[in-house]
């Protein structure tokens, strides 16, 4: 702020210099001119020639040239030792046209001589002359005005802008100090804007440091189980404990520990995946129409070992999205898993694929154990189960619709879900329409 105030007033006082001493020459020049043509009209250079004097006039020189340029009075000089005029570029152009001007600078004196010449009548020619500062001279006559100009001006300008930068820092620092606050800072317009996105931020980086804070310890926990049991069944085997009958039915609880262990690290490997991977993944045309079928028909036996009927029901053909195929399927084999896992004995789930108002909809329905209300919004937490005791006996690891979420935000996709108790769940999934070609 000072640095600028200074820069300007230097270049301010360049301008001004520059302005007013091109103005002052041309008003030398004109005061020049009022006084030639006042001698002339006055004939009183005719004394000064006749009488040798110096008039003294506002500090100017008169000269009094004849025809053929020798000088014949002069107010300062002794015209004995002077040489011819007649090649002066003033005295030469007031002989062709009748008047004439220059100026000359000595670099001796620092100074600039105006001179104004007019022809008289009876041939000769009258020039007067007047020394003024040069520029520079100008310039440093007002140096002393100007440094102590300069001087208030940084004085100013650094109490000025030490208490503008506290205020403009003050509610930056009020809100560092009170992060955690969700009162609203008082704060000047123009910066409102940006301590609500800086609020809003820690807001949603302190969530996200609960999120994960959470998610190691249920992690933690859910390893810990399928663990314990696999020491214990084998520490059981190890030791001579278990009897020879219940051998066989001790490897089937480790192999299930061991498959639930499997699923729960695939599936946090992926969730962890998805977390860095930010929108950055290969996408291509696919085809969910046809992803939808195949899911189906790998699920068909996963559905008949519950006693579930899978079926696909309303799957338009051509219904092309535009994303990354092995995450599709990763939804659609999530969704069919959780409602077979979650549902009654006989129960039914429908996967439907078709076009809605430039939409491509996925959905996936049953009729099983239903979700209530307040539980909906959860069920896209990580570890969360609306039934832990169904979860734990069916081998669900609590991960697969926040996988779900995961992959349709980046896909750009909207989430459906209505849901009754008792009656089954509808989860839909609405992608943005490509066409086949594209």
């Amino acid at each position: 702020m000072t640095s600028i105030s200074v820069a300007m007033m230097l270049l301010t006082m360049c301008i001004t210099v520059v302005v007013f001493h091109g103005l002052f020459s041309e008003q030398v020049m004109e005061d020049l001119k009022t006084h030639v043509h006042i001698l002339k009209s006055t004939e009183a250079v005719l004394e000064y020639v006749e009488k040798d004097f110096d008039p003294q006039i506002d500090n100017l020189r008169i000269t009094v040239i004849d025809s053929d340029g020798k000088v014949i009075y002069d107010s300062n000089a002794d015209i004995g030792t002077m040489e011819n005029h007649g090649n002066r570029p003033e005295v030469h152009e007031a002989l062709e046209k009748g008047s004439g001007e220059a100026k000359r600078k000595s670099s001796t004196l620092d100074k600039t001589t105006y001179y104004y010449a007019e022809k008289m009548s009876d041939g000769r020619v009258i020039r007067v002359a007047k020394e003024v500062l040069s520029i520079w001279q100008f310039c440093f006559n007002i140096l002393p005005i100007l440094m102590a100009e300069m001087l208030l001006t940084v004085v100013i300008c650094l109490v000025a802008s030490k208490l503008l930068a506290k205020r403009l820092v003050e509610p930056i620092e009020q809100m560092a100090q009170h992060l955690d606050d969700d009162q609203v800072l008082e704060s000047y317009e123009e910066i409102q804007p940006f301590l609500d996105k800086i609020h809003s931020q820690h807001k949603a980086l302190k969530k996200s440091a609960n999120m994960r804070q959470d998610f190691t310890a249920n992690v933690s926990h859910e390893l810990k189980t399928p663990l314990a049991a696999i020491s214990g069944y084998a520490e059981l085997i190890e030791t001579g404990i278990a009897k020879e009958k219940d051998i066989k039915h001790f490897a089937s609880e480790i192999h299930k520990s061991a498959n639930r262990l499997l699923s729960l690290i695939n599936d946090i490997i992926e969730l962890s995946q998805l977390d860095v991977m930010d929108g950055n993944m290969e996408k291509a045309p696919v085809d969910l129409s046809d992803e939808a079928q195949n899911c189906v028909e790998m699920l068909q036996m996963h559905a008949e070992k519950h006693k579930i009927t899978l079926l696909a029901k309303d799957i338009e053909k051509n219904c092309i999205i535009y994303g990354n195929q092995n995450m599709i399927q990763e939804i659609l084999y999530n969704l069919c898993d959780n409602a077979i896992r979650y549902n009654k004995p006989k129960g039914h789930v429908w996967v439907s694929v078709f076009e809605k108002d430039s939409k491509i909809i996925l959905r996936v329905k049953d009729d099983g154990i239903g979700i209530a209300p307040k539980e909906q919004e959860r069920i896209f937490e990580r570890f969360y189960r609306v039934d832990k005791a169904r979860s734990k006996k069916t081998g669900g690891t609590g991960l697969g619709l926040a996988i779900v979420k995961h992959i349709a935000e980046q896909h750009n996709a909207e989430i459906v879900i209505k849901s009754e108790i008792g009656q089954g769940t509808v989860i839909s999934i609405e992608f943005t329409k490509i066409e086949k070609d594209a």
